[in-house]
């Protein structure tokens, strides 16, 4: 009979379960599990392609590590008698339920209805699992450094993103919820 596992284990297994049921539901939503194109890219620049969300990393992968800062601080507040490794749970689970609503058709839709986005089409598996993999470093960075260190460290992520692509997570924010046109035709005018 195999022993239950060791608390310090439980996390572990419980992040590694957290990647495999949002694989499967993104699967079973009829997501690829690759890229169309057959490859799988550690790095895909182009925003504006077919490509952007289908690899490893993108310009969106800064997004995903705010997200871990972010994350650690909401459950550092709501949750600061839980130990560090249920707090990155808890986190796991938040960014696998985005993963799994952004890429919904409504959300889809949402994305080529109100942001520069118009050819997006969602995410592939294996760029979901990344993103939840980059959040989970967001949040292990913001576990280890000061408070005003990660403030820093996030600002310059987003500035790096808007000055690159014109996007970053707070204008995703803004655009999905109160979409602005102004922005919008900024955002559209990037070359490249």
């Amino acid at each position: 009979m195999l022993a239950p596992p060791s608390h310090r284990m439980a996390w572990p297994l419980a992040l590694a379960a957290t990647a495999a049921v949002m694989a499967a539901v993104l699967l079973a939503m009829g997501r690829l599990p690759v890229c169309e194109c057959g490859t799988v890219k550690l790095w895909h620049g182009a925003v504006n392609s077919a490509e952007n969300s289908q690899h490893i990393a993108d310009w969106y992968m800064p997004s995903h590590v705010v997200h871990g800062l972010l994350f650690y601080g909401l459950f550092r507040w709501v949750a600061p008698r839980a130990s560090l490794g249920a707090r990155a749970v808890m986190a796991a689970l938040l960014e696998a339920a985005w993963e799994i609503a952004e890429n919904t058709p409504a959300v889809i839709n949402r994305y080529r209805e109100a942001t520069a986005a118009l050819g997006y089409s969602g995410d592939s598996v294996v760029n979901s699992l990344a993103d939840l993999g980059f959040m989970l470093a967001g949040f292990a960075i913001a576990a280890r450094l000061p408070w005003w260190a990660t403030l820093l460290f996030g600002l310059a992520l987003e500035l790096l993103a808007l000055a690159v692509i014109r996007d970053n997570l707070t204008l995703n924010v803004l655009m999905l919820l109160w979409p602005v046109p102004a922005i919008r035709d900024w955002q559209a005018a990037l070359p490249g």
